[in-house]
């Protein structure tokens, strides 16, 4: 009896092992699952912080809109310059693209002039909340590009925004009246931008088409800068019309373009791996909640707006978002990664 009372102990804890082996075994792969993709919604967000800052920066930067963004794309194509993707992705796209790729990266160029543009006559909160009007710009601009019909909910979305923006405008002071149009236009462009990336960029490489995009904005920039506000201050350099920025703004620079251009950029490469185009998306469209908060803790800009403002600025995210809600995730992606403001 002893004998055979041993064996039966020793199976019963052997089955109980494998039992203990097999629950445990279970749960670990669905927490690396789960694992994967919370940290890929919170790279994302972090992107979303990051690019909130760009506004931030530029209301701190000294130097006029025109040479900020000329030194940011300095910096960014010298860091895209060192990454043998970035040219490899680049050589690979047919001299025809190229061309298309390079007119998207003059309109990138001259979006980002308009939203500095914009926070430096009004500032940080104006030219943001701006940038919410993107989504409406697309949604009513998509179409025509692709000659599709309108769709209900893309014009129900820009008669909602409508309000919101009168909102917005009489909770501005008269004095950054031009920097809240600026900023519409930055918005406009924006929207330009990404919906002929949406529509060129097939299956071609998105850090060398931005390497393509980057390049060319830095270029055509650099030839209008003699024409720019503070090109006549900082008087004809060595290499064109550029001022040469203080030990304070060159720091500020250089962050704007690596942990606020660049940086942002990789993490939301390698976070679309594990979340969707459209949940990024709803990430991207809280960045004017985020800058508006940031903009009101660090700069105080809350003493600067009126409660109309506020209001309005709600109205346009809340709209925003109920229309992404609405249209759902079918929509897609639209081209490559967002690039900041």
């Amino acid at each position: 009896m002893f004998p055979r009372s041993r064996v039966a102990a020793s199976r019963e804890r052997d089955a109980e092992a494998r039992l203990a082996s097999r629950e445990q075994s279970q749960p670990r792969i669905e927490v690396q699952a789960v694992t994967a993709a919370q940290r890929a919604l919170l790279q994302i967000h972090l992107c979303v912080v990051l690019w909130a800052f760009t506004a931030i920066l530029g209301r701190l930067i000294l130097l006029p809109a025109g040479q900020l963004v000329a030194w940011r794309l300095i910096f960014v194509v010298a860091v895209l310059a060192l990454l043998p993707r970035a040219w490899r992705g680049a050589r690979t796209v047919p001299a025809a693209l190229r061309w298309r790729y390079a007119g998207i990266g003059v309109l990138v160029a001259l979006h980002w002039l308009a939203f500095y543009g914009s926070v430096k006559l009004a500032n940080a909160s104006v030219a943001t909340i701006c940038l919410a009007i993107a989504p409406v710009t697309i949604a009513l601009l998509d179409p025509l590009l692709h000659g599709a019909p309108l769709r209900r909910g893309d014009l129900a979305l820009g008669i909602v925004v409508i309000p919101g923006i009168a909102l917005i405008a009489g909770g501005v002071p008269a004095s950054m009246d031009a920097g809240l149009w600026v900023g519409v236009l930055s918005a406009v462009l924006a929207a330009a931008f990404m919906t002929l990336n949406k529509r060129w960029i097939g299956d071609r490489d998105a850090l060398g088409v931005t390497a393509i995009e980057f390049a060319a904005g830095l270029v055509v920039l650099l030839v209008m800068l003699p024409w720019l506000p503070g090109a006549k201050a900082a008087g004809p350099m060595p290499g064109g019309w550029l001022a040469v920025p203080s030990p304070r703004d060159f720091a500020l620079l250089l962050v704007l373009a690596t942990a606020c251009t660049v940086l942002p950029f990789a993490l939301s490469l390698v976070a679309l791996r594990h979340v969707s185009a459209f949940t990024a998306q709803l990430a991207v469209n809280l960045e004017p909640i985020y800058a508006i908060g940031i903009a009101a803790i660090f700069l105080g800009e809350s003493r600067e707006l009126g409660a109309a403002f506020y209001a309005g600025a709600g109205v346009v995210v809340a709209a925003v978002f109920l229309h992404a809600r609405a249209i759902g995730p079918a929509v897609g992606a639209a081209g490559p990664p967002y690039p900041g403001s």
